[in-house]
């Protein structure tokens, strides 16, 4: 089987691909625009990573290059799609939300287009926890009523409604998931955990927790997410359309970890608590048991060995 694998040098996009070249006998081939929303040495170092194996290929282009992306399709062979390429960032999307319109919306209409024209029969793409925007009701289940607050939230939600639409009307299955925190080694710089860390260990970088701390995050450590994902791409089931929410169902209040990191460190940043920020969620607990019920019994790695595991990284990454 070859699978292209789309933001392959991105969190998730890196660790899955690398899990399934560990787990398997697949052929992946990466994309990436390698774009400078956070570090580029982070993801070539990834992607630098990933080149170890034989059976991966990387090319550096943007999904919304249809020309490209034809080449791509026409040389390779793909029978599955795994779409993690998108403009992430919550904060980010206030300031440039045309980003949002134009790789996460656009660029997946391209994708799934160049599917259609190449029979792909199958794709997999990644939702968002965020388009529950702020719910009174937890657990969050696949199908209560989602209420986006940005535009990066809505750019999911579209997606979600693109898969719907052409899944009738193209004959290809699709599978969503809703990714509730996702943490763990290879992490991206911008999230609260490796900003925490990295105040942790550089006392000129301050860090701002906000809402005063009193967030709650139903955190899933990145390799329970790559698990899930490797037995959604070797199911038999039949699927028109499904959406799976990826998380523990095991929500932490932000200043609980914060407790739990300061005693793997050994080290305190300088904290500077501030109000709500705009287009910040407040709480995330999703139920996980639609995903159990599909794919069978999976554990989920408890919140101190996931941490313990992402300081040790962080800190061989960075040469602490």
């Amino acid at each position: 089987m070859q699978i292209l694998i789309t933001g392959a040098a991105g969190f998730i996009g890196f660790n899955l691909t690398k899990y399934l070249l560990r787990s398997s006998n697949v052929k992946i081939i990466g994309i990436d625009s390698l774009n400078n929303y956070y570090s580029k040495k982070l993801k070539k170092d990834r992607i630098k990573e990933l080149s170890r194996y034989k059976r991966f290929s990387f090319f550096q282009t943007n999904i919304l290059n249809k020309k490209k992306l034809e080449k791509i399709f026409k040389i390779k062979k793909i029978n599955l799609v795994i779409n993690l390429a998108a403009q992430a960032g919550v904060r980010y999307s206030l300031e440039k939300p045309s980003e949002f319109v134009d790789n996460n919306i656009q660029g997946f209409y391209t994708l799934i287009d160049t599917a259609k024209k190449y029979k792909i029969k199958k794709i997999i793409y990644a939702s968002s926890s965020s388009i529950y925007g702020d719910s009174k009701e937890f657990p969050l289940n696949e199908t209560q009523k989602v209420m986006p607050k940005n535009i990066y939230a809505l750019s999911k939600k579209v997606n979600e409604e693109m898969a719907e639409v052409f899944s009738r009307q193209y004959d290809i299955s699709f599978i969503g998931l809703r990714f509730f925190t996702v943490y763990g080694e290879w992490g991206r710089p911008d999230m609260f955990m490796m900003k925490y860390l990295t105040s942790s260990y550089n006392k000129k970088i301050n860090f701002h927790l906000n809402n005063y701390g009193k967030h709650t995050r139903d955190f899933t450590y990145i390799l329970d997410a790559c698990k899930i994902i490797s037995k959604l791409v070797f199911t038999k089931k039949k699927i028109n359309h499904e959406i799976f929410n990826v998380c523990s169902n095991n929500p932490k209040k932000l200043t609980d970890i914060i407790k739990k990191i300061n005693f793997l460190t050994r080290k305190k940043p300088k904290l500077f608590k501030r109000k709500l920020q705009q287009a910040d969620v407040v709480k995330t607990h999703g139920t996980n048991k639609k995903i159990k019920s599909f794919i069978g019994s999976q554990n989920f790695t408890s919140i101190d060995h996931g941490l313990k595991t992402t300081v040790e990284w962080f800190k061989n990454y960075y040469k602490i």
